[in-house]
């Protein structure tokens, strides 16, 4: 995974089979608000690029239409000429590959704990991944609901309330078969002058995104 920049724009961007993912930074202005700032540094034309209303749950869209915006919280994309996007604010973005296509998912604790992760693998036969940032374990204090909810994935996925949301997706992904996997290591709560979070921001917080497409054309 590298930085990245072009006309004031920073992201970082992971290189996958057959597939480029990217994770952008607060530098594009919220993402959700106006995406066109991100899709001209990336060099991608907006109206061909998908996003849904997000719910915090498992569902995926297969071949998604950029002129629609179902409920779902990630994009199966099995030919290129389009880009999936999620928006994040402290959720970790994450991307899965293989001779399937690619994927972008929306990981918050709730859609890691329905499965999302083992949907998006499945629906690609994915072999590499790349976990964006998201909020980490340094500032990720959580309830009995949620440590129940990853209680079988053993130790050392929290430490009392602490919760470590990048280590419950890498634990998902080697679940799913994926042992290939890089994570950018960064706190979106630690690190304002990089990235929104709606922890230490709460409702004024904008969203990055995490898109992926498949090389061959542009997105």
């Amino acid at each position: 995974m590298e930085w990245r920049e072009r006309d004031g724009v920073e992201w970082l961007q992971a290189e996958l089979p057959g597939a480029t993912a990217i994770f952008s930074t607060r530098s594009a202005g919220s993402v959700k608000a106006d995406p066109r700032p991100l899709a001209a540094a990336l060099g991608l034309e907006p109206e061909r690029i998908a996003h849904a209303r997000q719910v915090h749950g498992a569902a995926l869209v297969l071949e998604p239409d950029p002129g629609e915006q179902p409920e779902a919280d990630g994009h199966v994309l099995t030919e290129p000429g389009l880009a999936g996007m999620v928006f994040v604010a402290d959720c970790l973005p994450v991307a899965v590959a293989g001779p399937g296509g690619v994927a972008i998912l929306h990981c918050g604790w709730r859609g890691l704990a329905a499965g999302i992760v083992a949907q998006g693998v499945e629906a690609v036969g994915a072999t590499h991944a790349a976990i964006g940032p998201g909020i980490g374990p340094c500032c990720y204090e959580v309830g009995s609901e949620v440590l129940e909810s990853f209680a079988g994935l053993g130790d050392g996925v929290a430490e009392g309330k602490m919760l470590d949301l990048p280590e419950v997706a890498r634990r998902r992904l080697r679940e799913a078969g994926v042992e290939r996997v890089e994570s950018a290591g960064l706190c979106t709560r630690c690190e304002p002058e990089l990235f929104f979070s709606h922890r230490r921001e709460a409702a004024e917080a904008g969203r990055q995104a995490g898109l992926a497409w498949l090389d061959g054309e542009d997105g």
